[in-house]
């Protein structure tokens, strides 16, 4: 008599694959370009940009199919970001701060608090902005019955003027523990103010959330941000990370955005060095040197990007195995990519302006929005700090701390 073989488990099901993912983010790319320089310059909360995520399935990329979501992973994620990145800076840094945040709720609170919201999030289509990185005045969390009261006032960079959640850091005031809290936008005691004006990266929706006595849920709180190791596993602590990756896309999506912009200008046009010659000739040996040196050094940052991805994407499936030895190696890989990548796009965007030469300073082709952009995104993410970091690690074996991006 043969043993009955054990019953199979139901796979668990699958959303589109990768292939599907990547032609989405091209088309809504391609959507969004058109009218980029308009919507530029028009400063206008990026309501409408939102609804274009949205339709496209964009929002609810990551979410588990099973929770109804598109079952991607952060690999995927990272390149929609960088697709979304070349065609609007601004809305990639939307995005990207999207995916961070409703991510967060997976790596921070206990698994069947995470389905929940991640469930909910799939079918009410949230769009989530804030940000949990540490900041000063801190926001002041008060236990009240079975729930929580949140108070104070912080500037956020992101999404913040569309979101329909934010995720925010928050103190509790008996304990002093910091807490990642989902706050609802809509809720009484919640005033948003639209008092962000950055030069660059205009549409990225960021200002300031005050909370005056709002009510927090219990299942609103989804867990703890402290950086004592007997709290912050290694798997959470690949939240810094996983952020800064985003953050790397970004900038390489600018650099080939503002490359790609150039180029189709240059074919078209003429050396600013030699009028007669027709820019990208052989004849123009500048203009060849100068995209050369470009493409050199965004493939470069490129590689060391998809370096630090693998390792991170290798950590993120490890889970609860990894080590915090091997968190600290993923954390400097994305380190060294994000300074590259930094370069990649300061430069990129500066020196395309000047191959185009007098031309670029027209408002109409809204070159000068890439340099903006980067700019700006450089500056509330200085390089400098990453770069103490690698070096700490390279000269004394130091891990990096755990920060969160703002």
């Amino acid at each position: 008599m043969g043993v009955a073989p054990a019953p199979s488990r139901p796979t668990p099901p699958t959303g589109p694959d990768r292939a599907h993912w990547l032609r989405v983010a091209r088309e809504t790319a391609d959507d969004l370009a058109t009218d980029a320089v308009a919507r530029e310059h028009a400063g206008k909360a990026p309501f409408d940009e939102v609804s274009r995520l949205r339709e496209a399935g964009l929002l609810t990329l990551l979410v588990p199919a099973g929770l109804g979501g598109g079952g991607a992973t952060w690999p995927t994620a990272y390149a929609v970001v960088r697709e979304i990145a070349a065609a609007d800076g601004a809305i990639g840094q939307l995005l990207g701060c999207h995916y961070v945040m409703a991510f967060s709720a997976r790596l921070f609170a206990e698994p069947a608090l995470a389905a929940l919201v991640e469930q909910r999030s799939a079918a009410e289509q949230w769009c989530w902005g804030g940000g949990i990185a540490r900041q000063e005045p801190r926001l002041t969390l008060v236990k009240s019955g079975d729930g929580y009261v949140l108070d104070g006032r912080q500037s956020y960079t992101t999404g913040v003027l569309v979101a329909d959640r934010l995720a925010v850091r928050a103190v509790r005031a008996d304990t002093g523990e910091p807490l990642a809290v989902v706050a609802d936008p809509t809720r009484e005691g919640v005033r948003i103010d639209d008092d962000a004006d950055p030069f660059g990266q205009r549409l990225a929706a960021g200002g300031s959330v005050e909370f005056d006595g709002v009510r927090v849920g219990a299942d609103e709180v989804l867990g703890s941000l402290s950086v004592d190791e007997d709290v912050l596993s290694p798997a959470a602590s690949l939240a810094s990370p996983l952020g800064r990756l985003v953050s790397v896309q970004l900038r390489l999506g600018l650099a080939e955005g503002v490359l790609a912009e150039a180029r189709e200008y240059s074919r078209a046009g003429h050396s600013p060095w030699h009028p007669e010659w027709p820019a990208g000739s052989p004849r123009d040996p500048r203009t060849l040197t100068e995209y050369g040196e470009l493409t050199v050094l965004t493939r470069s940052a490129s590689a060391l990007a998809a370096e630090a991805l693998t390792a991170l994407d290798s950590g993120l499936e490890r889970g609860a195995d990894l080590t915090y030895d091997e968190c600290a190696e993923i954390s400097v890989l994305v380190a060294v990519a994000e300074a590259a990548a930094s370069r990649a796009a300061q430069e990129s965007a500066a020196r395309a302006l000047d191959i185009i030469g007098a031309r670029s300073t027209s408002l109409h082709l809204g070159l000068d929005r890439f340099w903006r952009n980067a700019r700006t995104h450089t500056l509330y993410e200085p390089v400098a700090h990453r770069l103490r970091d690698v070096g700490d690690y390279f000269l004394n074996g130091e891990h990096p701390p755990f920060t969160l991006p703002v």
